[in-house]
Order: structure tokens, then C-alpha cells, then sequence
């Protein structure tokens, strides 16, 4: 029984250091907090527009996700069967830039 009194003593110590963590954490929090709200005035200065994607473009992204699941989605040239989500994602937006849907452009890999 010796033993399980120690280790009381410790989740006792180790509490008492959790607290005064947690204490160092709330005031860092505070001093990001008066950051954050200046951060979001000038981002909503920039948006112009609501959606960044048109409900056209989710519907086409819809569809090719639909078709994945099925198993009839297929990709482009060599006509291999889609079982990756993101390349499902990215076919349903391709497909929505060509029919003139709002979505942005493609992300430039840099390599």
C-alpha cells in the first residue's frame, strides 16, 4: 500500500503544474485574441463576392463523387477506374471550369 501513496503525491504535483501551465496559456491567449479580431476587419474588406464556389460547381463535384462510388468514374486518358476522393474532387472541378462555373484556378505545384 506504501507504493499508491507516492503516486498520489505525484498526480498532486503534477496538478499543481498543470494549473500554473494553464495559467501561462490563458494569458497568451488573450494577447492573440486582440490579433485575430484585427486580422478579420481587413480580410472582409477584401471579399467582394459570398461564395468562392458556385453551387454550379458543387453539383459537378457532386456527381463525380457519386460516380466513384458507384465505380463508373473514370479518369482521363487511360481510362483507369477513380478510387481516389481527391482525384474525384479534382475531376468534378475541371469539369465545372470547362462548363464556365465560378472556381478558382488551379494551384501552381512548385517543384
Amino acid at each position: 500500500m506504501p507504493p499508491r501513496k507516492s503516486s498520489a503525491k505525484k498526480s498532486s504535483a503534477k496538478k499543481s503544474s498543470a494549473k500554473k501551465g494553464s495559467a501561462s496559456k490563458k494569458s497568451a491567449t488573450k494577447k492573440t485574441a486582440g490579433k485575430k479580431s484585427s486580422a478579420k476587419k481587413s480580410s472582409s474588406a477584401k471579399k467582394s463576392s459570398g461564395r468562392k464556389y458556385s453551387p454550379k460547381a458543387g453539383k459537378s463535384v457532386e456527381r463525380e463523387m457519386k460516380a466513384m462510388k458507384k465505380g463508373t468514374l473514370k479518369s482521363g486518358r487511360s481510362g483507369k477506374k477513380v478510387t481516389s476522393r481527391k482525384q474525384a474532387i479534382a475531376i468534378g472541378l475541371s469539369e465545372a471550369r470547362k462548363s464556365g462555373a465560378k472556381v478558382p484556378g488551379k494551384k501552381s505545384s512548385k517543384s
